[in-house]
């Protein structure tokens, strides 16, 4: 199975696509930033959604077709609205929400080709908004709506699941000011677990799909 991995230098996708290549499948990465050794790539900024498209055809025609994607790529800016420049809030809505949609857009004739399966990935805070957080909730909110509205529209097509997950322990978290990181003993999900569940809706069999999955810890703080 040939799977094309937004974000899969790091994080979620990163695990997803060490879990693929252990099961003898193949991943396709996008990123900013180069995947582990070995793994075929494009170098693209999925806030440009042109370039982006052109990085789904160059990789899946070199590769002879894909068989799934998953867009794993998320970023977030926490902050007040008012404290967040316009470009850094409109950029995290651009990755998040329009990176995904110009991801499977080109991706589909792909797809459907094989009829294969989109496994896209929302938030927790896609349902349960908090404050300091409009861009992502937003984004990801977006991310969930279009995932249901694109499931409804390829029905019988290409095989679609929404992937909610909850906190993974991952570097997602690195850059941010000690306010916005998780508190210490913080109940996170390791990417590796999260990545099983990707595997789990991509290997259903034809006509059988997993539409909705909510991956998290058992105390996670952000559901229910």
């Amino acid at each position: 199975m040939k799977v094309l991995i937004t974000g899969g230098a790091s994080g979620l996708g990163a695990a997803t696509v060490t879990a693929l290549a252990e099961q003898g499948d193949t991943p396709l990465v996008l990123d900013r930033a180069a995947p582990a050794d070995g793994v075929d790539h494009e170098i693209v900024d999925l806030a440009d959604s042109a370039a982006t498209e052109n990085a789904v055809h160059a990789i899946a025609d070199r590769a002879g077709g894909i068989d799934a994607v998953f867009t794993a790529a998320g970023i977030d800016v926490p902050g007040k609205l008012t404290d967040i420049p316009t470009k850094e809030w409109e950029r995290v809505v651009q990755v998040n929400l329009l990176g995904t949609a110009a991801v499977v857009r080109a991706a589909l004739p792909y797809l459907e080709a094989t009829h294969g399966k989109v496994v896209t990935v929302a938030s927790t805070l896609a349902l349960r908004s908090v404050s300091d957080a409009t861009a992502y909730c937003a984004s990801k909110a977006g991310v969930a709506a279009f995932t249901r509205a694109l499931a409804a529209e390829l029905a019988g097509r290409v095989g679609v699941t929404l992937l909610v997950p909850g906190g993974m322990a991952t570097h997602f978290f690195d850059n941010r000011d000690e306010q916005y990181k998780p508190p210490p003993g913080a109940k996170l999900n390791k990417a590796e677990n999260v990545a099983q569940s990707v595997l789990h809706a991509l290997r259903q069999p034809a006509g059988c799909e997993v539409r909705e999955m909510v991956v998290c810890h058992s105390e996670e703080g952000s559901w229910p």
